[in-house]
């Protein structure tokens, strides 16, 4: 849910410029499959990933709004069904 309201957060034209940077950055490293810590390796693999993405959040994360929270959670019930 925080990766798809950053994304969210990021893609708003409302949302200042450096700390869309941040957030595009952070989803980015998320979804690009070459990370300091390979993915494959099992429950360790994501630490990289996840602490980049708080890092980003507890920058930029007063730009994250409810309406983007919404939104995020809105497409990921949607997904779930």
């Amino acid at each position: 849910e925080d990766l798809l309201a950053a994304y969210l957060c990021a893609r708003d034209p409302s949302t200042p410029l450096m700390a869309r940077a941040t957030l595009i950055g952070a989803v980015a490293y998320f979804v690009v499959p070459i990370d300091a810590i390979p993915d494959a390796l099992a429950f360790i693999g994501f630490t990289d990933d996840a602490a980049v993405l708080a890092t980003a959040i507890a920058v930029a994360g007063a730009h994250i709004l409810p309406p983007h929270r919404e939104k995020a959670r809105a497409a990921l019930l949607i997904e779930q069904r």
